[in-house]
């Protein structure tokens, strides 16, 4: 694999901090790197294998060098304004924030799923929503095997998705972050509520699903939840096939799928929890069942390290698909 000169963007966050450590366990082949994050953060130092590098504030210049991918995580406004910039100087750019995961000439990737939708890119390539990239590992697989008609999610989301705030509410009792208190408590509400009654987090589940698995005649809701844990997300997953299935086929379909790890012995209980899946980059299956409510219906139980696979993992993941196309 060539080496490549690697730019972060949101270098001194929770995800551009992760995104440095991914990079170094996964011995990802950079020549130059350079980090970049607000004037704030400007000037603070930074080791990555054993080398310091200095932080840089972003500028609209900052990409008038030899830069082949740049990582972005630093929210959608950032990104909306800077990734088109760094575009125009022969970067590509992958996108962690929501600002172009909908645009419909931008590829919304899960390696596992849909690797070769970065082939149509057009030098910007978006990452999903944590909680849309978890359950999509599982149901890619599923969906091939036996033809999924509707999908009902319950999310159960940690508060490291909301960043340090989030998670110094749920550690200091405090409501600076969210409306109510998290310790102790559980939120029906992750991002703003739209006319319809849903959330944004939720419409990005819905939607975000159809983009990635290809299939826009899907039947999706979804609930999304901020529960008092520090990291890793949990999705309760129902789905409705078009094929019968056996439990047995189920199985053997999710222990083969690329990216998942099924635990699943309830009599020795045994199943996905937060606290093991924390630090880990597989998707985590359990608790599978039939519906019995439904024709050909089944329960899942999803859980992932928000942080790592559902955010900087998946986005290294996608600079290690582009740099293999180099």
């Amino acid at each position: 694999m060539k080496k490549v000169n690697l730019a972060i963007v949101g270098a001194t966050g929770m995800v551009g901090n992760t995104f440095l450590k991914v990079l170094e366990e996964r011995d990802f082949p950079i020549e130059n790197l350079y980090l970049f994050a607000s004037a704030k953060s400007s000037g603070s130092k930074v080791i990555f294998k054993g080398t310091e590098y200095t932080v840089e504030e972003l500028t609209e210049s900052s990409f008038d060098r030899d830069i082949d991918i740049a990582l972005f995580s630093a929210g959608g406004d950032i990104s909306k304004k800077f990734a088109p910039i760094a575009k125009e100087k022969g970067v590509t750019v992958v996108d962690n924030s929501s600002a172009w995961r909908m645009d419909k000439d931008v590829p919304l990737v899960v390696p596992e799923v849909n690797p070769e939708d970065i082939s149509w890119n057009n030098g910007i390539i978006a990452n999903p929503n944590c909680s849309t990239i978890q359950v999509v590992v599982p149901l890619k697989a599923l969906h091939e095997a036996f033809k999924i008609k509707r999908i009902v999610y319950s999310t159960y989301q940690a508060v490291s998705g909301s960043g340090v705030k989030g998670i110094a509410d749920l550690e200091n009792g405090t409501t600076n972050n969210y409306p109510h208190p998290i310790s102790f408590n559980c939120l029906p509400h992750i991002d703003s509520f739209l006319d319809n009654g849903y959330t944004k987090e939720e419409i990005k589940m819905i939607e975000e699903t159809k983009k990635i698995l290809n299939d826009y005649d899907l039947k999706i809701t979804a609930t999304t939840v901020r529960v008092p844990v520090k990291n890793s997300h949990a999705v309760s997953v129902n789905l409705e096939f078009e094929k019968p299935f056996e439990l047995s086929d189920v199985y053997e379909v999710l222990k083969n799928a690329k990216g998942v790890i099924v635990q699943d012995d309830p009599q020795n209980t045994v199943y996905p929890m937060q606290i093991t899946a924390d630090g880990h980059d597989e998707v985590f299956v359990g608790r599978v069942r039939r519906d019995f409510s439904i024709e050909n219906g089944l329960n899942l139980w999803v859980v992932a390290d928000n942080i790592r696979k559902g955010a900087a993992t998946n986005t290294v993941q996608i600079a290690e698909l582009l740099v293999s196309k180099m």
